[in-house]
């Protein structure tokens, strides 16, 4: 039997992502991309946000207008998540040397893919939102009932 390189090992583990598996790296993807602070993240980048102007469409965003659009996240979460993001590709992160220093973050295009998806994922949330709570209500109605 021969060998394989670890490039054909890749390729092969390519083919064969699943995450149905615990193992299978796709599952982490997942994981982190189902994320709501990344979900948010992308939403802003890609000008989905509130007070995206009369244009709205991806555009780079320093840290500080990111902290102020996604209401309630800390510092800290946007913080991981930005570097998450990062890290997968799916945002780039410049540094303009500036006093004070100047970052902003923007997608990538492997990030406003992605940015699509969250985009209509949050979009059917909103818009589904009235329908969720009526089964919320009917749910603990029942639940209170039975006890």
């Amino acid at each position: 039997m021969p060998t394989m390189t670890a490039a054909q090992h890749r390729a092969v583990a390519r083919r064969e992502y699943d995450a149905f598996l615990a193992v299978c790296p796709s599952r982490q993807l997942l994981a982190r991309i189902s994320d709501k602070w990344v979900a948010l993240v992308l939403a802003a980048l890609g000008g989905d946000g509130p007070g995206s102007g009369p244009t709205p469409g991806p555009r780079s965003m320093r840290y500080s207008e990111l902290a102020r659009q996604i209401s309630g996240v800390s510092q800290k979460m946007l913080t991981q998540t930005l570097r998450s993001l990062e890290r997968d590709g799916m945002l780039t992160r410049t540094v303009t040397a500036t006093v004070p220093v100047t970052v902003t973050y923007e997608l990538t295009d492997l990030g406003a893919s992605l940015q699509g998806v969250m985009r209509d994922i949050k979009a059917w949330a909103e818009g589904h939102m009235d329908e969720v709570l009526t089964h919320r209500d009917q749910h603990d109605r029942r639940q209170t009932d039975d006890e």
